[in-house]
C-alpha cells in the first residue's frame, strides 16, 4: 500500500520545531501563560503527567496554575520530531533530571488549529498541542 501523505516537508517540520522549543522553553521557566497558550482549548485536549492526569482544556488550565518548576537542570537526550502532511505531528523526546538515575520521556501530539477556533492561533502558524504525555524510568531500567 502506498501512502499519499507526505512526511516530514521541511516548512511545517520548521514550525512544529519552533513551537515545540517553545513549549519546553514555557516548560523549564514554569510559563504557565505560554504552555496554556500552546494547548488547544477544547474538553478533547488530553494530558497524562508523572503522577496526573487532565482530560479537556480546563483541567489542563488548572494544573498549570500551580507552580511545577524543576529545581533540577534537565538535560534534553534523542528527539524525533514527524509531521503528517500539513497539519498534524508528533514530537517524541528523551530527557534526564542532573544528579538523578531518573530518564524522562515526553510525547506531545500537535495539530494545526486554525485561527478561527482560538484567537491567539497565530502563534506559531496555529500550532496546538492536542495530547501530551509524560513517563519516567530509571536509568537502570533504560535499554
Amino acid at each position: 500500500m502506498t501512502s499519499s501523505i507526505n512526511v516530514n516537508l521541511p516548512d511545517v517540520v520548521a514550525e512544529v520545531a519552533a513551537a515545540f522549543a517553545s513549549y519546553e522553553r514555557a516548560l523549564a521557566n514554569d510559563d504557565s501563560i505560554l504552555i496554556n497558550a500552546l494547548v488547544w482549548q477544547d474538553p478533547r485536549t488530553v494530558r497524562y503527567g508523572l503522577d496526573d492526569t487532565q482530560h479537556g482544556s480546563e483541567e489542563i488550565r488548572k494544573f498549570n496554575s500551580g507552580s511545577h518548576r524543576i529545581s533540577t537542570r534537565i538535560m534534553e537526550g534523542t528527539t524525533i520530531l514527524t509531521t503528517f502532511g500539513y497539519d498534524c505531528a508528533t514530537v517524541n523526546t528523551e530527557f534526564a533530571c542532573e544528579n538523578s538515575d531518573l530518564r524522562g520521556r515526553r510525547t506531545v501530539v500537535w495539530a494545526r488549529i486554525g485561527p478561527d477556533s482560538q484567537p491567539e492561533a497565530g502563534l506559531h502558524c496555529g500550532w496546538r498541542i492536542v495530547a501530551s504525555h509524560d513517563s519516567v524510568i530509571s536509568d537502570r531500567l533504560a535499554p
